[in-house]
């Protein structure tokens, strides 16, 4: 007994050890504090604002994705663990002698499960690595005293349905029907509104000196990414090779992936908006599409580019890449705090339409939609599409959002124009940062210009000199 009780706090002790050699650039406790009180800042009176982590999602059996932390959760607290729960309340409250204005509810230390799958915060590591001073395990949230109906208002985000649901009452699945049955919410009355959306939206739309950091460090690796595949691409490379190259660099620099689905496509698949496939085995003399962000320390870069896979665009895939040049570089000319967020599209909509009617490929403006089917620009950080209002004419830019734009034009075969320009898809994609009066593009460092393209490719890659067995 005395043996196994030694084995088990040797266990432990190994552990709960903290980890060695992690990076430095991390956002601050006291970042994520000043979050929290901006948040606070924007609640009304007598409100109270919930915020759950994200669930854990089986990849095969019972084996788990990489897990992801709501980006909610992550700016408000830091913690990146699932099965949490955060309150925070407009006013202080009182629970017997302990006064306090917000409530963290973690998971609980768990040497044997620590052993299996990596370290826990815990509640002490809560307090002393998040700067929480009220933190307790998930399973106390039930009996904990808390009355949700006194408040004017309860602040909270949809809350998912397809939880599991282990009945301990401190995974996600118990945490989330412990506050219903305290809200007394039900289907019925669920009381989920836009002000969460909203407050949220209103930070993180405008990014902090801290955030902008770690945005540029992002968009600069992945502009790396780009350019190197630009060097390495030939014919024979297939989508997963590119693919793959893009991930290595990313990790090389520190990154923890990628901050979506990668986007590769050659030819036809280079005309499917979000093809993610990425599995033609070879490029062929044909253009590759590239829409491939990294994920660094939360925030996520969205740079696309498009390269002919031998080096030379012909003339037809040079006239379609010009006109979406040409749409991105008219929508930078009004990049700057006070343009409404609409004009961004409209401006590459107008450019697209001129440069298809003077091709012939169509004959009415309003034809544009069948090539250039998306938006021009959407928010950027801590999601791809990250949070910001896009509530139509009357949203202003302002100064330190990050918005991409990103016009595109994609032919796929059978479309209606000479078949010289079927299967021709592209986009050039870039991050920007919006200025006072102007503009800041972070990914510049990946060029654009079709000259400046096929003057890269003709430089060499290391992954050109790189031979591996056969099989």
């Amino acid at each position: 007994m005395k043996q196994l009780l030694l084995l088990f706090v040797f266990t432990f002790t190994f552990s709960v050890q903290s980890q060695e050699n992690l990076p430095t650039d991390y956002l601050s406790k006291e970042f994520h504090q000043g979050r929290r009180e901006a948040f606070r800042a924007l609640m009304p009176a007598n409100s109270v604002a919930v915020v759950f982590s994200y669930p854990e999602r089986v990849f095969s059996r019972d084996i788990n994705y990489n897990f992801h932390q709501n980006p909610d959760m992550y700016y408000l607290t830091g913690y990146k663990e699932p099965d949490a729960v955060l309150l925070l309340f407009k006013e202080n409250q009182t629970t017997g002698s302990e006064t306090y204005n917000e409530i963290l509810f973690v998971r609980e230390r768990n040497a044997a499960k620590e052993t299996w799958t990596g370290r826990r915060l815990g509640v002490e590591g809560a307090k002393s690595k998040l700067g929480f001073k009220t933190v307790y395990n998930g399973k106390d949230f039930n009996a904990f005293a808390i009355d949700f109906k006194k408040f004017s208002q309860l602040i909270y985000d949809k809350i998912p349905t397809d939880i599991d649901n282990n009945k301990s009452g401190s995974d996600l699945g118990g945490l989330i029907e412990t506050f219903k049955s305290k809200a007394s919410i039900t289907a019925e009355n669920d009381t989920a509104n836009e002000l969460f959306y909203n407050i949220s939206s209103s930070l993180r739309e405008i990014k902090t000196p801290e955030e902008l950091e770690l945005m540029r460090k992002s968009v600069k690796l992945s502009c790396i990414a780009h350019n190197e595949v630009m060097k390495a691409v030939g014919p024979d490379m297939s989508e997963n090779e590119a693919d793959g190259i893009h991930a290595y660099i990313h990790r090389h620099y520190g990154a923890e992936g990628e901050g979506y689905p990668p986007i590769v496509g050659a030819g036809a698949n280079g005309c499917i908006l979000h093809y993610g496939e990425n599995n033609a085995t070879k490029i062929d003399n044909q253009l590759l599409l590239m829409d491939v962000g990294s994920e660094y320390h939360g925030y996520s870069a969205d740079v696309t580019r498009t390269v002919p896979a031998n080096g030379k665009f012909t003339e037809e895939q040079k006239a379609i890449y010009q006109i979406v040049y040409d749409a991105q570089e008219a929508v930078f000319k009004i990049c700057k705090a006070g343009t409404p967020l609409v004009a961004l599209n409209e401006t590459a909509k107008d450019v697209i339409a001129k440069g298809l009617i003077k091709l012939g490929i169509i004959t009415d403006p309003k034809d544009v939609r069948l090539y250039y089917p998306h938006s021009c620009s959407h928010f950027l950080g801590l999601d791809v599409h990250d949070k910001g209002n896009y509530n139509g004419p009357q949203t202003l830019i302002k100064e330190n959002m990050i918005l991409t734009v990103e016009p595109g034009i994609y032919i796929p075969a059978n479309s209606k124009c000479d078949k010289k320009w079927w299967n021709i898809g592209v986009r050039i994609e870039d991050d920007i940062l919006m200025l006072k009066d102007s503009y800041e593009n972070l990914s510049a460092e990946s060029p654009r210009k079709w000259q400046d393209i096929e003057a890269l490719a003709k430089q060499k890659s290391t992954f050109n000199e790189m031979k591996f067995p056969k099989i």
